[in-house]
């Protein structure tokens, strides 16, 4: 049998197997990915499909995933009941209609970055996990080491996921669909004869199977008036051998190594002063929280003392995105 949960998708025989999954729908907003159930979010499909399953419960054929409630429009600006003006002044100008109206862009907007091209094969000097999964979009091939691999074939979809007005597909076929478990389950348009389980093992910057050096991460902060809270969002953070040092009272030191061989390594400029001594940090699943201690309780418009203000007020309780 197999399990249906989002995230899971095993082929199972004991039914009291632990599966680990996400119960809620997945939710698109605004170029950001994520799931309903947990937190994380990011610009790309792949990194999407990444995100650790955040809830263990049992395998299941039937699928329990909550369907999301539709919201309801608000009227068209047509719509709305006609009054007539009273005055016989100057007649004030015609409302805008609002899909006239120029769009509201996010401050902290960015582009999804280019995701680097997947090798044509595996390298054979490198050794495949047991039921490690094919690499390549929309083939769920599971490696076994007992099997001759000259008899695999491999259907997938050599393009990017596209999400456009409510459809969703790949940029190499024409194929759209409107529910995520269909777009799922569109079948490859592309067949090679390997799977693709291990690639070349190379990272970024191409110097073999050796530690990837990220340059950034994605973070926000909030702030109290005693406190300023830290997320720097790093999937796989190697806890044992993690470094986090309040060097200062307005320095951080980060190395951040993570178990699937990348590093974040950097010093943080804070913006205001901090206790170092009151201050701690917390190593999750999918993030570094830091809990910085104000020295002297003034509130911080940005995080790092090197970022542009850009005169917005970040309110003390709220997260915001620095």
């Amino acid at each position: 049998m197999k399990c249906v949960h989002k995230g899971c998708g095993k082929t199972y025989t004991d039914p009291d197997e632990e599966c680990v999954y996400h119960p809620g729908p997945p939710e698109f907003h605004e170029g950001q990915k994520g799931w309903k159930c947990c937190k994380p979010r990011f610009l790309t499909f792949d990194e999407f499909l990444a995100i650790p399953p955040c809830t263990t419960g049992k395998h299941s054929t039937v699928d329990d995933t909550p369907v999301p409630v539709p919201t309801t429009a608000a009227p068209e600006v047509d719509d709305l009941p006609k009054v007539k003006p009273i005055s016989n002044g100057p007649v004030a100008p015609a409302p805008v209609r609002a899909q006239e109206r120029a769009p509201i862009l996010p401050s902290n907007s960015q582009a999804a970055p280019t995701p680097r091209p997947e090798p044509e094969s595996d390298d054979p000097s490198l050794p495949i996990p047991a039921d490690a999964r094919c690499r390549r979009r929309g083939c769920d091939g599971t490696y076994n080491a007992d099997g001759n691999r000259q008899d695999e074939q491999c259907i997938f979809h050599p393009g990017q996921a596209i999400f456009h007005e409510g459809t969703k597909g790949y940029t190499c076929c024409k194929r759209r669909v409107l529910e995520f478990d269909d777009f799922m389950r569109l079948e490859g348009c592309t067949k090679k004869s390997r799977h693709l389980f291990v690639g070349s093992g190379r990272g970024k910057d191409g110097k073999g199977a050796g530690e990837e050096r990220l340059e950034t991460v994605r973070h926000d902060f909030y702030q109290t008036g005693q406190t300023v809270i830290v997320s720097l969002y790093l999937k796989k953070i190697d806890k044992e051998n993690a470094k986090v040092r309040f060097a200062s009272p307005t320095t951080v030191e980060l190395d951040l190594p993570t178990t699937d061989k990348k590093r974040y390594k950097t010093t943080v400029p804070l913006y205001g002063s901090i206790d170092p001594e009151q201050s701690a940090f917390q190593i999750m699943g999918t993030k570094l929280e830091l809990t910085l201690a104000k020295a002297d309780g003034t509130g911080w418009p940005v995080l790092r003392s090197d970022s542009r203000h850009t005169g917005e007020i970040i309110q003390t309780g709220r997260a915001g995105r620095a």
